[in-house]
């Protein structure tokens, strides 16, 4: 049997994979450690830009926001003067590698992100603060442009080293742009100042050989003809808000969806859901979406927790996945 990461793999390569593959977000959110934020104490962190990041429980257990009120550039005309990247000129990437990747699974997938950036649109809304990101868009499009192609010329050059040095399996680029029912911006206005830098970045891995996952929550569907295009081959974590159905039909396994489940989510039943609901759910997602390839089950791992409840309801979620991931490639 393939591993979880030759299996992934082929997914990922747009092949047919040996059975339902799996998949899990922070394979993919990797990046070399001189780019971790500075911890201040009390879940408020500082990044290399100067962002203050802050804990907030609607983000998730381990997810965290720019602090309200402290953007760091308030017009983006003078992103010049604000805006630096990271010094990366005394990193020992070689050694740096060897650090991260010492407590490395052959056996599971290994992606990474650049590093030093948290996506583009979602940097400009670090910076500016959500409302002024994009007005900034509306108003000078030119000069986001610019700052796109300043943080994306750092971006190829970590990538560099991070296939030289990381031997990653594949590159991911996180850059959340919408919401659940539409995407943050026009399909026009992203075309004109996001996708390049999506584009570029993507390329740097494809040169090497190496496939391109994309994450994105919200109703996405719009962009998936440039993402495509631009040579993504995996996104996630396709939630219920886009027309997954038509999605899967478009594209087939050019596009792995890693997540999409049918119905509810595992979220959206909530823990008084019967096994039955639970079974049912996974079932009627696998039946639909996996045949053909160009899907990876999400959160067959189960959600980590000591209630006893959770626990039992993760024993449903992976006995039901073992018992039906061997029977649509045969």
């Amino acid at each position: 049997m393939l591993s979880t990461r030759e299996n992934f793999m082929r997914l990922l390569r747009c092949e047919l994979p040996e059975y339902v593959p799996t998949y899990n977000l922070f394979w993919g959110l990797t990046s070399p450690s001189c780019f971790r934020r500075e911890d201040l104490g009390d879940g408020v962190t500082k990044d290399q830009f100067g962002v203050t990041w802050v804990s907030e429980s609607n983000a998730g257990p381990v997810a965290s926001i720019p602090k309200p009120g402290t953007f760091i550039l308030d017009d983006i005309r003078k992103w010049r003067d604000i805006i630096k990247v990271p010094d990366t000129s005394d990193v020992d990437w070689e050694a740096l590698a060897k650090t991260d990747t010492e407590r490395r699974d052959p056996e599971m997938p290994f992606g990474t992100q650049a590093g030093g950036i948290f996506g583009f649109f979602q940097g400009l809304v670090a910076f500016m603060g959500f409302n002024e990101g994009l007005m900034a868009c509306f108003e000078e499009p030119d000069e986001v442009k610019a700052l796109m192609e300043y943080l994306c010329d750092f971006a190829v050059a970590n990538i560099k080293k991070i296939i030289e040095y990381y031997k990653p399996d594949y590159g991911m680029l996180a850059d959340d742009i919408a919401h659940e029912h539409n995407p943050f911006l026009s399909l026009p206005m992203f075309q004109d100042v996001i996708a390049p830098s999506w584009r570029r970045y993507a390329a740097a891995f494809l040169e090497e050989g190496l496939p391109m996952m994309h994450h994105n929550c919200g109703h996405f569907e719009e962009y998936l003809d440039d993402l495509v295009d631009m040579g993504y081959s995996g996104w996630d974590p396709v939630q219920n808000s886009n027309d997954i159905i038509a999605i899967k039909a478009k594209f087939g396994n050019r596009l792995a969806l890693c997540g999409g489940w049918i119905g509810k989510s595992l979220f959206e039943i909530g823990m008084d859901a019967s096994e039955e609901e639970v079974r049912n759910s996974i079932k009627t997602t696998m039946d639909t979406l996996a045949p053909g390839g160009g899907f990876a089950m999400f959160g067959v791992g189960g959600f980590p927790s000591e209630n006893p409840d959770i626990q039992r309801r993760n024993e449903w979620i992976r006995d039901e996945y073992d018992r039906l991931k061997f029977t649509y490639y045969q």
